[in-house]
């Protein structure tokens, strides 16, 4: 991970906002299939382990670690790029919406073929994610580390044996609060606890962030960000950008 710190920050609201979808986890949970021993790399709180299996949890933030749920698997300080496993001790090994916060993509991603033999992961797709609404109000975003050269699908084939790509639409009344999630619920993003527990918002700069919320909070007043985007409130589910991949040896 690029700053182990910055995850320490914004675990104060992360367990307000950030709680795993059903609809969602059963995608991942398909793909990770009947893996028995998963090891979840960027793990943060636990969103999205299966809780029917031995599950270890790798995530270099300890506040993150200490506000694991009571049940959840053991966990491990330690980062993707030096994981501290023997080579196939895990059935899969699975990363939900933590690539983008990698110091060393392709090193992780090494290490996740080396210590099992199928791997999932869940991320969202740059292409897709950079013509969401909402970069129009933060665009200095864009210029943050950990929005810099994101790898979409194709780029993991440079390491691993990917065998699906899927799309998987967002609902609109998702309950984990990640980047896109508020897609058609505007107002979310006025919210100082939504914002905080989204990485590309919560590292701007309060000047920035701040002014690109009263932007959006005048659209929404006016009735702009209706005229633009309203046909967005009526909508079950977008396809926002996110991927889910899965890679077999």
């Amino acid at each position: 991970m690029r700053d182990p710190r910055l995850y320490d920050s914004i675990s104060s609201t992360y367990t307000d906002t950030r709680h795993a979808d059903g609809r969602v986890a059963a995608r991942i949970h398909e793909a990770i299939r009947s893996g028995e021993r998963v090891i979840n790399i960027g793990a943060g709180t636990g969103n999205y382990e299966p809780h029917d299996r031995l599950v270890v949890a790798v995530e270099p933030s300890s506040e993150m670690i200490s506000k694991r749920p009571p049940g959840t698997g053991p966990a491990v300080q330690a980062v993707a790029e030096a994981l501290p496993f023997r080579t196939n001790f895990f059935d899969v090994a699975m990363a939900t919406l933590t690539l983008h916060h990698w110091q060393d993509r392709r090193q992780g991603l090494i290490e996740m073929r080396r210590v099992a033999p199928r791997q999932v992961i869940f991320l969202f797709d740059p292409a897709e994610t950079y013509r969401f609404w909402a970069i129009d109000y933060w665009p200095a975003a864009l210029s943050l580390p950990s929005e810099q050269a994101l790898p979409t699908p194709n780029d993991l084939a440079e390491v691993l044996n990917l065998i699906d790509v899927q799309a998987v639409a967002i609902p609109i009344d998702c309950s984990d609060g990640f980047g896109t999630a508020y897609w058609g619920r505007p107002e979310a993003y006025l919210d100082r606890d939504v914002q905080q527990g989204m990485s590309w918002l919560a590292q701007l700069p309060r000047s920035v962030l701040a002014e690109g919320s009263a932007r959006l909070d005048a659209d929404l007043r006016s009735g702009v960000w209706d005229r633009r985007h309203g046909h967005l409130r009526d909508l079950p589910e977008l396809d926002v950008g996110y991927r889910l991949v899965t890679a077999q040896e």
